[in-house]
């Protein structure tokens, strides 16, 4: 199905190792893809109910973060607000999912609130506090990456990879660690 506009949504709080993998995501896919007309790409971090808005203003919100599913790091899911909400429970487990089905709850009151898909990975560490990504974590983030990717395709956004030198993601996540300003405007001189 093809949307109007699509807001794209990392989060996570990137001083407690792999929660930060949401925000290290767009960030990748933002350095290392064309922009969109219809895709909107936003480092939500630790924004938590401030991201309400785009629930209400685009058509389809992807929220891409840390779950807490049954599996080994790196198990992917994908679920739509419904499938979330019916299994809320079992959902709640981290502050990021408290904090997404609350907005869905929140949102679901209005009438305007657009299409919304959460997809998460089971990180290794979300406890330690340290900037950056267990070995295991990123090495689990290309496939997080396309799972992305093909939601947004689905979703009628086909993005196209920059022709310039890759960004990886462990430049951004050095970047993140040790930051300077002029990191987080532009990384394709790198």
């Amino acid at each position: 199905m093809k949307y109007e506009k699509v807001a794209l949504i990392g989060i996570g709080n990137i001083i407690f190792h792999d929660e930060g993998l949401g925000a290290y995501l767009v960030k990748y896919i933002q350095e290392n893809y064309e922009d969109h007309p219809q895709l909107t790409i936003v480092e939500g971090g630790t924004l938590g109910f401030t991201l309400m808005t785009y629930y209400q203003e685009y058509d389809k919100v992807v929220v891409v973060g840390t779950g807490s599913k049954e599996g080994p790091v790196g198990t992917i899911a994908s679920e739509n607000a419904e499938e979330v909400m019916s299994h809320e429970d079992a959902t709640r487990k981290t502050a990021n999912e408290v904090e997404i089905t609350m907005m869905i709850e929140i949102c679901s009151f209005h009438e305007d609130m657009g299409e919304v898909q959460l997809i998460t990975m089971v990180p290794e560490d979300i406890i330690e506090v340290k900037n950056g990504l267990t070995d295991l974590t990123a090495s689990c983030m290309p496939k997080l990456i396309d799972a992305t990717l093909e939601e947004l395709s689905n979703s009628g956004i086909q993005l196209i990879k920059k022709t310039s030198k890759e960004v990886t993601l462990e430049t951004i996540i050095d970047k993140y660690a040790n930051p300077k300003i002029s990191d987080f405007y532009d990384m394709s001189n790198l």
